[in-house]
């Protein structure tokens, strides 16, 4: 109804190329053989009906006005330069409605029953929907922000750009409401080097990791070895490598050797919580630049040096002060990495301040159990 009073929706007759699978019109620049090569097994449809548009055409200026102000406004760097390439290369209009003899079950178009809302206009203001808009306006307000201070980050794939970053941002200044902040752009998870497809047998079923390895350990996974920002691979095989290799054999093996080492001596610690509850910097920052993976190969440096550490020293032909010395630095350490831990492995940095607060230090169970083939 905003957009429509500010004279940003009339009625005229479509005409497009269509992508099923996108649920997206396509131009002629972006199919490859005439077919969408996001969903190349689809045939591009022709549609042609009367259809209710949202004038997209009239925002470019303002679309790069936005980009133009902020600079990160669409992570990564490569995807802000792709929709300032597409934006600048010109707008189209696009639909907002479907007759309702053909689609009955959408959402009705305000004053008009031949017509029902259509999929983009309909469903990305869930977004402001979902924060009370517009009944409860300081919720908006805190979640949303301001046009002077725009609050929102969103995450969406690659094949998501034009709608999240454009369609959608059109919408928002169409209806004098304050755009979105930031726009995290992220790959897809291949399967094998292939897009992942139930006709190939190559789909991924999270549900059946967890049951087997642990929520901790898939979430390691995506988050280590998923490039956050490009396309990444996951297969059976990388997986149980890096669950053998680098959380079994790893972290976990680290764990169970200071915890019995600490537990066979008359080793005591004192937990302090002002000490000990600090993400380290250099992976917070890696955080606030959304290289998960990068952060969690500086923890893993970590687990490395103090796993280099216990072998140099050979506490356990130690004895006394100097004996008190290394596993003093090897239980800090560990507490050290598992807070640093605690943003992508919660039950995992729980487990391991739970295992090390003290002050006497009992091994328990493994944190990652080997597993056979």
């Amino acid at each position: 109804k905003r957009c429509t009073d500010n004279g940003f929706i009339e009625k005229g007759t479509y005409k497009t190329k269509y992508c099923v699978g996108c649920e997206l019109e396509k131009q002629d620049s972006e199919l490859e053989n005439n077919k969408c090569p996001i969903h190349p097994n689809l045939e591009i449809e022709i549609i042609q009906e009367e259809n209710y548009f949202f004038r997209f055409s009239k925002f470019q200026k303002q679309l790069l006005e936005l980009y133009g102000k902020y600079p990160d406004f669409v992570v990564p760097e490569h995807r802000q330069k792709e929709i300032t390439n597409f934006v600048s290369s010109g707008l189209e209009d696009f639909s907002v409605s479907r007759l309702k003899e053909k689609m009955p079950w959408g959402v009705p178009v305000p004053g008009d029953d031949n017509h029902v809302q259509y999929v983009w206009f309909d469903a990305l203001t869930n977004y402001i929907s979902a924060l009370g808009w517009p009944e409860d306006e300081k919720k908006f307000k805190d979640y949303w922000g301001t046009t002077e201070e725009p609050k929102a980050l969103q995450v969406a794939g690659k094949d998501n750009l034009r709608q999240q970053s454009a369609m959608w941002q059109a919408m928002l200044m169409a209806a004098d409401l304050p755009t979105s902040r930031q726009i995290f752009i992220h790959g897809f998870i291949t399967s094998g080097g292939q897009k992942m497809s139930k006709s190939l047998g190559n789909v991924i079923d999270p549900i059946e990791y967890v049951e087997k390895y642990g929520v901790d350990t898939l979430r390691y996974y995506l988050l280590a070895k998923i490039n956050p920002t490009e396309d990444s691979d996951f297969t059976k095989e990388k997986f149980g490598e890096t669950y053998n290799g680098e959380l079994a054999n790893g972290l976990g093996n680290l764990v169970s050797r200071v915890a019995k080492l600490a537990e066979n001596s008359d080793f005591k610690f004192h937990f302090d919580d002002s000490n000990h509850r600090s993400i380290d910097k250099n992976v917070s920052d890696q955080i606030d630049n959304y290289r998960f993976d990068e952060a969690l190969k500086v923890i893993w440096t970590k687990v490395t040096e103090v796993d280099k550490y216990i072998n140099d020293n050979e506490p356990w032909k130690l004895e006394g002060d100097k004996l008190k010395e290394v596993l003093n630095f090897a239980v800090t350490s560990l507490i050290a990495i598992g807070c640093s831990l605690s943003p992508f492995l919660p039950e995992t940095a729980e487990k391991i301040e739970l295992q090390f607060k003290g002050p006497k230090i009992k091994s328990g169970l493994p944190l990652f159990p080997r597993l056979g083939k």
